[in-house]
């Protein structure tokens, strides 16, 4: 976590969650799979008028019942648990009982009618020699209620097939309108303005849509006791309007590190006409250079307050509104300009930077960085006022007696040369904030372009590496790239990402491995063809350059070998 000094919204504990369950009932029809759901009463304390699937709170009757339901060997307690309050709640708004009588057959209407809805389920159950039929019951996901919420749920979302020969009937209280609805149909009318359903309900869904009937739903979910997927979405803001993401979703780790408890506050609309708060500590203003290569643009970051000054982390091209705009947000007080590599939408702008400061009577503040190799191309040649050394630290003290409390008030980078995208490419830490400034090493949303020979691959994985081990020893949550949002998270998101990264870079020299084998006498682009068929052909001259990175490294380790 940073610095609480740093967060730029105060503290605010979320509200307690209150253990629940759901249930998808599905079915299989001619068209395809359908799933039941049902309108809960416009006057209920929880989204009003909503569809949902049915479910809720589990009670403590529910963990002390499990004799009398059936479980599988590898079914948890709680899931167990879960499972019969799926069960219970289904029965009580629905009607559908999911039970066996003592031969193994399937409860049926006659059951149904003799049970009272109103009355405790599992004595009735017992009573009439019902066992609940929770092994039959799968965990599909599992949602946790958005931290901004006042009444928050920690809720599995299960599935179970519909029983034959039974017809859902509403209880006309907590429930209404019960509905048997295909989800792209309920998508579309719920688009259409028809369907009130929210965000937990869209997503799962979505994720429906990928299965074409009950088994293979159940057959996904039987492969193990997890959840599929698992899920406490943020919320931000775009074009004005409150927007939900989830972990996998590009904001989530800006949203995680901007808003930790919640705040549906944050703009995440990319412009460049204004910078972006993401700590009181850390500004991000991205230049105006939007292209296939750079994404939205180039983040330029500035470090640091007023009472410190401000170091500039990769200025972008030689813009100069941009740099106007850079030199205003820091109120003129640039102590540092660093570029972590000499691509010219990064490092052109050091030097018309630096001049603004001297223009308007300010000291020259040193360009730092690491010089360009001679492998560099000529459009990135660049030269530091001063050589950068691994490891060495860059630190920002505010003037006067907050000196004193140097950790509370300093901000400290730390060095990290990381090769590979380019051999002068550097990495920064911020120490006291656990944050990562990645360059072009690590992107959000994108794998960076290994263009030899200034691009290594052999470097860059090591640089991972370096990055990973870097993670671990600072315990750095999260990772501020050049292009695209913040990546991170508070359970290890910043180290898994690197780990992905990595291990999306040896799949697709494993590819290439295999493609060599299957065309041994192709081209480069007959190998980028079939190495690349996920990537638009738009893209295959650039992919072309990180292939010929991966082939020198594969040449390599096979003359190791040798």
């Amino acid at each position: 976590m940073p610095r609480p000094s740093q967060l730029l919204h105060p503290a605010r504990p979320p509200a307690t969650l209150r253990p629940a369950a759901t249930v998808l009932l599905l079915r299989d029809t001619p068209e395809g799979l359908e799933v039941l759901m049902t309108r809960r009463s416009t006057t209920a304390s929880f989204v009003p008028g909503a569809y949902v699937f049915p479910g809720g709170g589990v009670d403590a009757l529910d963990g002390a019942s499990h004799a009398q339901a059936r479980r599988r060997e590898s079914q948890s307690d709680l899931h167990l648990t879960q499972a019969i309050a799926a069960i219970r709640e289904s029965f009580e708004e629905l009607g559908v009982l999911l039970a066996r009588r003592l031969d193994g057959r399937a409860a049926d209407q006659h059951d149904i009618d003799a049970l009272d809805r109103g009355k405790p389920f599992v004595a009735q159950c017992q009573s009439r020699g019902l066992s609940l039929a929770a092994d039959q019951v799968f965990v599909l996901a599992h949602w946790v209620t958005d931290r901004d919420l006042p009444r928050r749920f920690d809720v599995p979302f299960l599935v179970a097939r519909m029983p034959e020969g039974q017809t859902p009937v509403a209880d006309e209280a907590e429930q209404f309108e019960p509905v048997w609805v295909r989800p792209v149909d309920a998508l579309a009318r719920h688009a259409a303005g028809q369907f009130f359903i929210i965000y937990p309900t869209i997503r799962t869904l979505e994720r429906l849509l990928h299965y074409a009937e009950v088994d293979a739903v159940l057959q996904a979910c039987a492969v193990n006791e997890q959840p599929l997927w698992t899920c406490c979405p943020r919320g931000g803001l775009l074009g004005g309007c409150e927007v939900r993401f989830m972990e996998h979703e590009l904001p989530f780790g800006e949203l995680a590190l901007v808003c930790p408890d919640g705040q549906v506050v944050h703009p995440l609309d990319w412009q460049t006409e204004q910078p972006v708060a993401l700590l009181k500590n850390v500004l991000r203003l991205t230049a105006p250079n939007p292209g296939a290569m750079t994404g939205p643009g180039t983040n330029s970051y500035l470090v640091g307050d007023p009472a410190t000054g401000y170091l500039v982390i990769d200025p972008g091209p030689g813009d100069h509104d941009h740099l106007e705009k850079l030199w205003r947000a820091a109120g003129g007080d640039i102590r540092m300009i660093v570029c972590t590599h000499s691509h010219p939408d990064h490092s052109p702008g050091a030097l018309p930077l630096q001049a603004l400061c001297v223009q308007h009577g300010q000291p020259s503040p040193p360009i730092l960085g690491l010089p360009s190799a001679a492998t560099a191309r000529a459009h990135s040649v660049f030269t530091p006022d001063r050589i950068l050394l691994n490891n060495e630290l860059l630190t920002l003290i505010p003037r006067g007696l907050e000196a004193d409390f140097s950790y509370i008030s300093s901000h400290t980078l730390q060095v990290i040369h990381t090769p590979g995208h380019a051999a002068n490419h550097l990495c920064l830490v911020l120490l006291e904030d656990r944050l990562l400034f990645s360059g072009d090493h690590i992107l959000c949303g994108s794998t960076t372009v290994i263009d030899p020979p200034d691009g290594d691959m052999q470097a860059y994985l090591d640089s991972l590496d370096r990055l990973s081990a870097a993670c671990e020893e600072h315990q750095l949550e999260f990772i501020l790239p050049a292009h695209g949002y913040v990546i991170g998270g508070f359970d290890g998101e910043a180290t898994k990402a690197i780990a992905h990264l990595k291990a999306h870079r040896l799949q697709r020299e494993a590819k290439i491995v295999q493609a060599m084998q299957t065309l041994p006498h192709g081209t480069l682009d007959d190998w980028v063809a079939q190495v690349y068929e996920d990537v638009p052909p738009r893209m295959w001259p650039v992919a072309k350059r990180s292939l010929m990175a991966h082939l020198a490294r594969i040449e390599v380790n096979l003359s190791l070998n040798e």
